[in-house]
């Protein structure tokens, strides 16, 4: 007999004869009361045992955490709270669970407890919640570019090139690392490695979708993304997932339209498609709340917050206008701010972000022409010689969340740029290639998806938005 998700029996429109319903036990109370779920929705459906016609074995492995095969009819629930239950009239185990061993017991678990039990942890609401807010944005970046008539383009996860001219990226080789190839200068020999030259996992595939705008139009890029920062804090990941648009003939002006647009997009699709999950993860957070202390509490729920983005339009701030609003401010006056803002070319800290949001502006910021120095090199000089086309999307709570910027169109400038930053013209011959042939104005931006999922679920840590967290010194799983 076919098997009929949980969600869907809790949707019908009609009592069911004789269903079949498949899933994971989350209780059993009194020898009776089983709390199925399937991972299709938050909510599990009660299963009512006809006890007197179970066999004792088969009572004893009704576990948390047992896969269970349960068949009966729907009938409306006696009980407060649900619409339906399905009055069992056969049992089959799939799978026991040791319920005393099994660490997702039904309880409150610190975050960090699921973390060091990540390939169980998405049995939990919270998590089964966080994961399927994930998947349904995810469906909505495709969604949304594809409507748009975006070109999808897969860029190398392998790259000999460094973006973002960091230099924190993980290297990638074949070699012997107990008896590396050594050349007559006494240097790691790459040209005997797999791929003839040193290479890295990419930090971005921004600079190859450059070259597929110049030629496309309009493409965006969606895949991993690595990074070798030792930071172990709550806001940072080695492996993550950029969402990275790419459009030939946009400004500046163009590229913040193309963005506001596409990221109230996604959190609108989210609200529609995820209600039942986001109202759990919002009384999740409001319990959360209450154990902080009162000037740290949020002035906004979950739903408010997404809400925020949705109905304010995004204020456009130039980076000097901020800077002599946040050095005129009163945190900034009298030392609140752990970052004291004393001079114009600072780099804005999160505090300083939320700040014009929260505070100041109230609604989403979208700060642009940024110092030169503080930014990266592809991106356009303006004519004063010292800022640039840049731009970065504040959110409350967050701080920044998007980041782009009109990219260096001109060939002697873009150059100039990479020499005064000591980068190879050699080793991105082909990214200056698209500045000799053919040539436009284009941008482009940023979105880290765990960000943006971070920002969605209300959640505070980014390795609690991603299913298995890659950070210095865990890889486990």
């Amino acid at each position: 007999m076919r098997h009929t998700r949980v969600k869907d029996l809790l949707n019908s429109p009609t009592l069911l004869h004789e269903v079949n319903a498949k899933g994971w036990v989350r209780t059993f109370r009194n020898n009776q009361f089983i709390a199925l779920n399937d991972g299709s929705t938050i909510n599990n459906i009660q299963c009512v045992v006809d006890f007197e016609n179970t066999s004792e074995e088969i009572l004893k492995r009704i576990t948390t955490g047992a896969a269970i095969s349960v068949t009966g009819d729907l009938v409306e629930s006696k009980g407060a709270g649900q619409k339906y239950e399905i009055q069992v009239k056969k049992i089959e185990i799939l799978g026991d669970s040791d319920a005393e061993k099994f660490p997702m017991q039904p309880k409150k678990h610190s975050l960090e407890f699921l973390r060091e039990n990540a390939h169980l942890r998405v049995r939990t609401n919270a998590f089964g919640a966080i994961m399927r807010v994930r998947s349904v944005l995810s469906f909505a970046v495709h969604s949304y570019f594809q409507q748009k008539g975006f070109v999808y383009v897969n860029t190398p996860i392998i790259t000999g090139a460094d973006a973002e001219g960091a230099g924190e990226m993980f290297q990638v080789t074949s070699l012997p690392l107990d008896n590396l190839p050594k050349n007559e200068e006494g240097n790691i020999d790459y040209k005997k490695d797999f791929f003839g030259k040193h290479t890295n996992l990419t930090v971005s595939g921004q600079l190859e979708g450059e070259t597929f705008a110049m030629a496309l139009g309009q493409i965006y890029t969606f895949g991993p993304t690595f990074r070798a920062e030792n930071s172990n804090t709550s806001r940072h990941l080695a492996e993550f997932w950029m969402i990275e648009p790419e459009v030939a003939f946009n400004n500046l002006d163009d590229n913040m339209d193309l963005a506001e647009d596409f990221i109230q997009y996604v959190i609108k699709y989210a609200i529609d498609n995820c209600a039942d999950d986001l109202k759990f993860l919002e009384g999740r957070l409001l319990e959360e709340e209450k154990s902080k202390p009162q000037a740290e509490r949020s002035e906004m729920t979950l739903l408010e917050k997404l809400n925020f983005v949705l109905e304010n339009n995004f204020k456009r701030v130039s980076y000097t206008e901020a800077i002599d609003i946040l050095r005129d401010s009163t945190p900034n006056k009298k030392k609140k701010f752990q970052y004291i803002i004393n001079e114009w070319g600072a780099d804005l800290q999160s505090e300083h972000e939320r700040y014009l949001v929260e505070k100041h502006f109230k609604s989403p910021v979208i700060l642009f022409d940024y110092p030169a120095n503080i930014k990266a090199f592809y991106m356009r000089l303006n004519e004063d010689g010292k800022t640039v086309r840049a731009m970065d999307i504040l959110f409350p709570g967050i701080g920044e969340i998007v980041g782009g910027s009109q990219r260096e169109e001109r060939f002697d400038v873009l150059v100039e740029k990479m020499k005064a930053l000591g980068i190879d013209e050699e080793e991105l011959w082909w990214y200056l290639d698209t500045r000799r042939f053919g040539s436009a104005v284009h941008s482009g931006f940023g979105l880290g998806f765990e960000r943006l999922v971070l920002f969605v679920t209300g959640m505070t840590n980014i390795r609690d938005v991603i299913p298995f967290p890659r950070t210095p010194q865990n890889a486990e799983f």
